[in-house]
């Protein structure tokens, strides 16, 4: 434990990516393979629920540090984090046992949701005198269920790779995969040889889209790229991110996420048993109704079930949109040019199609039709490339322009359509591992914007625990801001430091760690979309918000109102 919270320590303290890679691998190296896969499975963001409610947790941190619980709060409202609030005021004691990072989980911490709540107590009690304070700080984040530490998990698998001397391709190939936190599945992680035979229900790492305007002026055209010819178009859809497997007589779907979503989703896997054997598809879980696809609150309604009945399948309908194809007849397809790939995909999509005709076990469930967005098949036929209506892995269409200008016509009626943009591909490009520059471009539409009032501010988390970064804004109704969106990201170090000396000068009211403040800042809000909300005061509910820009032009009785927010609705629909 003292090892694994050494290497947290010394992981927050840099911003070098080197530096966190040689931590990472150093821990690895030495550390043994039962702590070391409990260090994988957390620095990868698996960590354990919750396992001492937050209530019980405060009064008895409050009781072993001596202190009333007012005091702890205020504690906590000047540190700004539940678990540092703990591990610093609690006394310092003799050192106990040296426990080892599997000890403190498999012997305390997996134990401790299951015992009665005095035999949790003393348990908690126990384990707090036996660690020092760094040591008792990532406990606390790990009973909590809240570890994070600023290490992304490429780093991790940068690392891994290293110490089994692959390429970190076969790494992230292997920790995607299903293994469980036992010293066996660690040593099987860091083998130095990879098995010539891909597991069943292993995923490929995903190809990821670098951002268009990197590369081009806003309101140009991406000429800069070449000739139109050599790249194809498709929408950006605005889903789940997803890989479709058929290897062994199963189908499974995992997400972006890593997170096996297959039960979710039953019409997909009861399609995919017309796929052949040894098929992986990359491509998009959508909900789709009508002619496009709907908004992905629906979408969310399904997420994270484990049974979906047949009025849930009816009232929030779903495809997988397939975009390229990872592995055919069992063979990687990945190196294969795109426009390769591509034919390919068409082809093995037009004969599940087919062979869906004669055993359509999905068809009764699925209440309405749901073919391609109108006007923009692939240059094959609807039927010809897998598109029957019904049937719930389809193909991508292509977006066909003559010129580039042509394309950014199409681009802006992105919003209208439901889909979030344009991907370009180069035809020739081979499938790679995570963001490569230069292949594959997302060309989204501009966000929404609007102009809010901070109204309330909260500390943030990590190294921000000390300072107010997390805001709440809103928008004018009938003359009273209503809370409409949180953002924490968009402002640069020196505008936080600003706002955060805003906020404890102009606070009005403290609730708990949140801060109400005068009214007196507006900010602009991008966002992605906007969409009606029962759980919403506003009624509203926008994705993905984040500040654009801190509006020191503007008072706050000129921020928007409510309803310019609800137009904004009809704006994505295309009927304003």
């Amino acid at each position: 434990m003292k090892r694994f919270a050494q290497l947290f320590s010394a992981l927050d303290r840099t911003n070098r990516t080197n530096e966190k890679v040689a931590l990472l691998e150093g821990y690895f190296r030495e550390t043994p393979p039962g702590d070391g896969v409990w260090a994988l499975q957390f620095l990868c963001g698996r960590t354990l629920p919750r396992a001492v409610p937050t209530r019980s947790l405060w009064h008895w941190a409050a009781e072993a540090a001596q202190v009333p619980v007012w005091l702890l709060d205020e504690c906590y409202h000047a540190v700004g984090d539940m678990a540092e609030t703990i591990a610093l005021v609690l006394p310092d004691s003799p050192p106990g046992p040296a426990l080892s990072l599997s000890q403190i989980v498999e012997q305390r911490l997996v134990p401790l949701r299951n015992l009665p709540e005095h035999a949790r107590h003393d348990l908690l009690q126990l384990t707090w005198r036996e660690l020092n304070t760094m040591e008792r700080l990532v406990w606390n984040k790990l009973i909590t269920g809240d570890f994070r530490v600023g290490v992304a998990r490429t780093l991790v698998i940068r690392a891994l790779a290293a110490v089994a001397q692959v390429e970190p391709p076969i790494m992230a190939h292997r920790v995607m995969g299903p293994w469980a936190p036992t010293g066996p599945d660690f040593l099987r992680l860091i083998a130095p040889a990879d098995s010539p035979s891909t597991q069943i229900a292993q995923p490929y790492p995903f190809f990821l889209a670098s951002p268009l305007e990197t590369k081009i002026q806003p309101g140009q055209t991406p000429a800069a790229l070449g000739k139109i010819e050599d790249w194809l178009a498709e929408w950006k859809w605005d889903g789940i991110r997803a890989q479709l497997i058929r290897r062994g007589g199963e189908s499974l779907l995992w997400s972006r996420g890593d997170e096996l979503v297959t039960d979710a989703f039953p019409e997909i896997l009861e399609a995919s048993q017309t796929l052949p054997e040894g098929t992986v598809l990359d491509g998009e879980i959508l909900a789709w109704q009508g002619d496009g696809p709907l908004p992905f609150a629906k979408l969310q309604r399904r997420m994270g079930r484990k049974q979906v009945g047949s009025k849930i399948r009816s009232d929030f309908p779903i495809v997988f949109v397939a975009y390229d194809l990872l592995e055919f007849g069992a063979a990687d397809f990945r190196a294969q040019p795109l426009e390769v790939r591509r034919k390919e995909l068409e082809n093995l999509i037009k004969q599940a199609t087919a062979e869906s005709r004669k055993r359509p076990i999905w068809r009764s469930h699925l209440a309405t039709e749901t073919p391609l967005l109108p006007g923009l098949e692939p240059s094959t036929s609807a039927n010809e490339a897998g598109s029957e209506p019904g049937f719930p892995i389809r193909l991508s269409p292509a977006v066909h322009a003559a010129t580039w200008d042509e394309l950014a016509r199409l681009q802006r009626e992105s919003r209208q359509r439901g889909v979030e943009g344009l991907m370009l591909k180069a035809r020739t490009s081979p499938y790679g591992v995570g963001r490569q520059r230069g292949s594959w471009w997302k060309w989204k539409v501009d966000p929404l914007v609007i102009d809010a009032v901070l109204i309330f501010a909260q500390p943030g988390q990590g190294r921000r625990a000390s300072l107010y970064t997390d805001y709440t804004f809103g928008l004018w109704d009938n003359g009273e801001l209503v809370p409409v969106a949180k953002a924490y990201s968009g402002l640069t170090d020196e505008e936080i430091a600003r706002v955060d000396a805003f906020v404890r000068a102009n606070t009005i009211d403290k609730f708990g760690p949140v801060r109400s403040v005068k009214p007196l800042q507006v900010f602009e809000i991008a966002f992605e979309a906007v969409q009606p909300s029962t759980r919403h005061r506003s009624g509203l509910a926008v994705r993905f918000p984040r500040m654009n820009r801190w509006r020191h032009d503007k008072k706050p009785e000129e921020a928007d109102t409510v309803e310019a927010l609800r137009r904004l609705i009809r704006v994505e629909a295309g009927s304003a």
